[in-house]
């Protein structure tokens, strides 16, 4: 597979998983009601497999935030982004990689590690 149809793959990805968790937050927060913190620490104490996936999913989340903020030299935008998206997972995580695909132009390497 070339490296454009690549990049497509990934961005239709990124997009798909975007909007699907945004409709699947509106759906949850109509059923559920949106005291998100406190289900999640109801789950991740429960020492369930739920609990165990919410630890798990917490432990990427955080990953991820690390990985935004080292990426970025640890400026004060790039951990107010990393804390974001630390809470809101995919929804903002997604957009991001997308900003930085387009910002540098494809450039997976510089995508992944920026100016270093």
């Amino acid at each position: 597979m070339e490296v454009c149809k690549k990049q497509k793959f990934l961005k239709g990805l990124l997009i798909i998983q975007t909007l699907g968790l945004l409709i699947y937050t509106v759906i949850a927060i109509q059923n559920d009601g949106g005291n998100f913190l406190a289900r999640a620490i109801e789950f991740a104490t429960s020492l369930t497999w739920m609990g165990q996936f919410a630890l798990d999913f917490q432990c990427y989340l955080i990953l991820s935030a690390l990985w935004v903020a080292w990426r970025n030299n640890f400026s004060i935008n790039s951990i107010v982004i990393a804390i974001v998206a630390m809470i809101l997972g995919i929804i903002i995580f997604a957009p991001y990689l997308l900003f930085l695909l387009s910002k540098e132009k494809g450039d997976l390497k510089r995508v992944l590690i920026g100016n270093r």
